[in-house]
């Protein structure tokens, strides 16, 4: 169904062309949208109109006419005047709503088939099949994109990014949750990840306000509108990979995620094993935060001790006692490149571990 702003906006246009007054009633006679004050109580005149053969007629001076949507009758259309410009007007009016619900009819068509082809709802055959009907591409590159947003937001977000692709843009945009905008974007010839990086930056500026923190994730290319679900489910897993290890990341994308794709796969149980084995009952948290920030500032310099303790402003043998000490209480020497790699996996599986304690309810 059209919404009211746009019925509002269609006639408000047509009578700046043809200065004739118009409105639209539904089936009970009640103002839908209307360039002047609603006629005098109309619903007998409306109920016998529908009930009568004819598709116009002039009552009280307003012609009346039927839209119709397919043979399902939706509107009732009034044109002011009983000349012939006027019954003129009201059919090319008439015309214009019925044109505008096919548009939206095949507009909610096409969204209600990307919903279902997001979460596989659809057997192979028929992806094919509604899509031919369509009138889907079935063979091209497409990427699927999550942009995060609050639950008061999501629609406005929704239209947000609507207007930023544009609406002659061969792209998707839906919701399938009330917090989530996602995006099925068609590439062309020549694009990639680069691009799409930049398509992700745009989007979440448009989108974005003071104070609120938006994140978009995104799936792989994918070259087949039957793999299409394939790219979103691994744009939500990056969605939840980044909150999880890549806090300072706005925009994330699954062929990115590193390790920590493979962490957020692992069952629970297997984890707290893991970390039982590696610190023999103790947690990372237990460490001081100097311990932490040692070890955190150690591997983002790459085990590069020198270059640790000058960004730390410590004495390099300063450095080399914290690690001391560190392998004394853990077993592991973060200098050896496989004891820093089991230390690394540890630390991240410990924060995958809380997040998922957060979901908990």
């Amino acid at each position: 169904m059209i919404s009211n702003q746009i019925l509002q906006n269609t006639i408000d246009g047509l009578k700046e062309i043809t200065r004739i007054d118009l409105c639209v009633l539904d089936m009970e006679g009640q103002a839908l949208a209307s360039t002047e004050k609603q006629p005098e109580d109309c619903a007998s005149d409306v109920a016998a109109f529908i009930a009568s053969p004819a598709d116009s007629q002039v009552v009280h001076g307003y012609q009346f006419f039927k839209v119709f949507d397919e043979n399902q009758l939706e509107y009732i259309l009034l044109a002011k005047g009983s000349s012939d410009d006027v019954y003129m007007v009201g059919k090319l009016a008439a015309f214009q709503l019925s044109s505008l619900l096919t548009a939206y009819k095949e507009r909610f068509d096409k969204d209600n088939f990307i919903k279902n082809l997001l979460l596989d709802n659809l057997l192979l055959v028929d992806i094919y099949n509604r899509a031919k009907k369509l009138h889907i591409a079935t063979e091209v590159r497409r990427v699927v994109f999550i942009i995060e947003s609050n639950r008061d937001r999501v629609n406005a977000a929704l239209e947000t990014v609507r207007a930023y692709l544009g609406p002659k843009s061969k792209d998707f945009v839906t919701a399938v949750d009330e917090k989530n905008v996602i995006v099925v974007k068609e590439l062309a010839p020549g694009e990639g990840y680069e691009e799409m990086y930049k398509v992700a930056k745009d989007m979440k500026d448009a989108v974005e306000q003071e104070g609120e923190d938006i994140r978009v994730a995104l799936g792989t290319i994918v070259g087949e509108i039957k793999e299409v679900s394939s790219s979103y489910k691994e744009a939500r897993m990056a969605l939840d990979v980044g909150k999880i290890f890549f806090d300072d990341r706005a925009i994330n994308a699954y062929s990115d995620l590193g390790i920590g794709r493979l962490i957020y796969q692992l069952p629970i149980p297997l984890c707290k094993m893991f970390i039982r084995e590696i610190f023999d009952g103790r947690s990372p948290d237990d460490f001081d935060e100097e311990t932490l920030t040692t070890i955190n500032k150690f591997f983002e310099n790459s085990l590069n001790v020198s270059e640790t303790s000058r960004q730390l402003y410590i004495h390099r043998n300063t450095l080399v006692y914290r690690l001391d000490k560190l392998q004394k209480s853990t077993g592991l020497d973060l200098r050896v490149f496989e004891d820093a790699i089991t230390f690394k996996i540890a630390l991240m599986v410990v924060k995958y571990m809380k997040y998922m304690e957060t979901l908990d309810y």
